[in-house]
């Protein structure tokens, strides 16, 4: 039976969906914190809640294999069995958010969900773990006074369920009074309780077993579900009492499983508005009592910062036309009342642009939170001892970059514990602490957000990299030998390049740096790396702020107008060509006794040994150049928009705007130029 309509069942199991993942990186935050503190009573009950919460949320839309999934789990999770089991409670803890989010990806699929039996064997081995006692037999007599049995008749002849319940008291049980009032309250859960024996003032040593009659809309197997509670029920028996005193029609033992009809008996008792609040639980649990948080689709967020867009071209245009009028019309005082009233207009459009801006922006935490489970993993297949530390996770960034940020920071972690990070034995043998740290920082610095993977190993083996640089092709014996330092890091960013001997899940797959550093261009970052052998080895990202609008230096040449983002330009510098020299085919110049590579955008533009040319000085990726340009226009806000025309496209442009005139300006890719300057052609042309 279903409260709501079809479209709006989808709509609240979009909430679940979002509120689960939540939910999910919450579980594994808490299964890692009670990895490494196995008898914090508090995380323990953190960990319930969460598959508390998540098994309510998933009954409220209709998944019962992962509401059935997380009610084995929470019975599972006893206090009293969990400090028996110890350190084993946190495996299956991440066991089961593997197996959680497998079904909540098939279900966002519509696929069939995976079977779960490999997981309900862990917990049934959790809860068997510490039964070493045989559970005592059950010999009810269900011997009800007068006024009980007319109850009991009476809740039945008006067509509820009536079932006899008996629970014996398992004989391990640690605190007996505790784990009998539990009972109690067990049953009371159960319905509405008509009978019960023994009386709660009988002492708790005396009590071998209880037995209630109980009417309900629940039925037997949910009942049995509830009533099994780990280390303290020892045999459940369920029996539904029939008014013509037909036989019992099921007994259970606590080792059954619950059926699946019993969650969906279970949803047809909830009230209404029970759904709603489901579905909510997560945003509510993150926010408190503020039910100001609002959700929102990031493809509205994105539809409404692409009008903002729209709007800056059109100031720009409202701009370029009003500059024209006061060219003829200096004195009207139609000019000025222009002036101001656009003057407030930017204003308005700038504080537009900044709230739509922060919206966008989300803490770097939602990346970080995904590592220390990764970290863990490797660790323990690979027998490394690795720390994670995580620094700066309140740095805010622009969600699609977030997004496109997962895989090559994950590829940059699990190469600093396979490759980076030391045995053990090794790092004892040199010293070291025989636990490894790998640290994750961001930071925000001028424009961009920084973010750092750093680790304390054994750091990149120059002469292996060259040496397998050299097996693969990638340089010529020759050039190997006047290689630089930093040019010889800069050889595991080819496409290809592996140092590993053997292929396993983590390397030797031909997916390496390479693949790092395309995304990272993409996103109109850099990274650069830096290693000091065994002491370590730290990859830098920086990445822009945002890549929809960007502050941008516009300038000429070959007649095109291009724009740079500001954030790379270090200074603008007027210099005579005379005093450009060439070196092996390329064009250097020195400005303050720093030598700069110079580079040129068209095959056209030719050096002009008599005059002087404005030069852009670039410093990007460590490293610093100069760009010759023709004639410089200005700083100015531009919209990015992305260039999706295959004729056009190239890795040098990352994409184009609009100016008010509407003339097309072409933004530069640094990051390419960059490594289109690592094998120019003569004189550094770039074309």
């Amino acid at each position: 039976m279903s409260f709501f309509s079809e479209e709006r069942m989808a709509e609240l199991r979009e909430v679940f969906f979002e509120s689960a993942q939540e939910l999910l990186q919450s579980l594994n935050d808490q299964a890692l914190a009670l990895e490494k503190n196995p008898q914090d009573a508090e995380l323990l009950r953190d960990v319930r809640r969460t598959v508390h919460t998540l098994k309510g949320d998933s009954a409220a839309v209709g998944f019962t294999a992962l509401s059935d999934l997380a009610h084995q789990l929470e019975d599972a999770l006893a206090p009293e069995l969990c400090s028996a089991a110890g350190q084993r409670v946190a495996d299956v803890v991440l066991a089961a958010a593997d197996e959680f989010h497998n079904l909540v990806q098939a279900y966002r699929g519509n696929m069939k969900p995976p079977s779960p039996d490999a997981l309900c064997a862990q917990i049934r081995k959790l809860i068997e773990a510490p039964t070493s006692h045989p559970s005592q037999a059950l010999q009810p007599r269900f011997a009800w006074s007068e006024i009980e049995q007319i109850s009991i008749i009476d809740a039945a002849a008006s067509g509820k369920s009536v079932f006899n319940l008996a629970v014996s008291v398992h004989p391990a049980c640690p605190v007996r009074a505790a784990g009998i009032q539990l009972l109690r309250n067990a049953l009371r859960e159960c319905g509405s309780v008509l009978a019960l024996r023994p009386a709660e003032d009988v002492p708790a040593e005396t009590v071998e077993s209880i037995e209630a009659a109980i009417s309900t809309t629940q039925d037997s197997s949910l009942l049995e579900s509830k009533l099994r509670i780990p280390s303290v029920t020892g045999t459940v028996l369920v029996q539904k009492y029939e008014l013509l005193a037909a036989p019992p029609t099921a007994a259970f033992s606590s080792d059954d499983e619950q059926s699946a009809s019993a969650l969906a008996e279970e949803l047809a008792a909830v009230p209404s508005p029970a759904p709603q609040a489901a579905a909510s639980a997560s945003s509510t649990r993150q926010a408190g009592t503020r039910e100001s948080l609002l959700r929102v689709d990031a493809a509205r967020i994105d539809d409404v910062l692409n009008l903002v867009g729209e709007l800056i071209i059109g100031k720009s245009m409202l701009l370029q036309t009003i500059a024209d009028f006061g060219h003829r019309f200096p004195k009207d005082a139609l000019y000025r009342r222009l002036n101001d009233s656009m003057a407030y207009q930017t204003r308005v459009l700038d504080d537009l642009q900044k709230s739509v801006m922060k919206i966008r922006m989300v803490r770097v935490e939602q990346l970080f939170r995904r590592f220390p489970r990764l970290v863990r993993d490797l660790a323990k297949g690979s027998g490394k001892q690795v720390d994670l530390v995580l620094v700066g996770e309140h740095t805010d960034l622009d969600k699609s970059i977030l997004d496109m940020l997962a895989e090559p920071l994950a590829h940059l972690v699990r190469n600093a514990v396979d490759h980076g990070i030391e045995a053990p034995a090794d790092r004892a043998a040199a010293g070291k602490p025989a636990k490894a740290t790998i640290r994750l920082t961001a930071y925000h610095h001028a424009h961009q957000v920084v973010i750092e993977v750093s680790d304390d190993g054994r750091g990149i083996d120059r002469k292996r990299v060259l040496s397998k640089a050299v097996e693969r092709g990638l340089v010529s014996a020759s050039e190997a030998q006047r290689l630089t330092d930093a040019d010889i890091l800069e050889l595991p960013f080819q496409p290809g390049f592996s140092t590993a001997e053997r292929v396993t899940q983590v390397s030797g797959r031909g997916v390496g740096l390479d693949v790092v550093r395309a995304v990272i261009s993409r996103l109109k970052g850099t990274v650069t790396v830096s290693s000091t052998p065994a002491l370590g080895t730290t990859f830098v990202l920086r990445l822009p702020l945002t890549l929809a609008i960007i502050k941008a230096l516009l300038f000429i040449a070959d007649e095109r107008v291009y724009a740079l983002p500001l954030n790379t330009v270090s200074e603008i510098a007027r210099m005579n060509e005379a005093e450009f020299t060439m070196v092996d085919g390329r064009e250097f110049a020195t400005l303050r006794d720093q030598v700069l590579p110079i580079v040129r955008l068209s095959r056209t533009s030719s050096p002009n040994r008599g005059g002087k040319c404005f030069v852009i000085i670039i410093s990007a990726s460590d490293r610093i150049f100069g760009l010759v340009v023709d004639r410089l226009i200005g700083e100015e806000e531009l919209v990015i928009k992305a260039l999706d025309d295959p004729l056009v496209a190239t890795d040098l442009v990352s994409g184009a705007s609009i100016l008010g005139d509407g003339t097309v300006v072409l933004v530069l890719n640094v990051s390419a130029v960059i490594a289109r300057l690592a094998r120019t052609q003569p004189m550094g042309v770039v074309a």
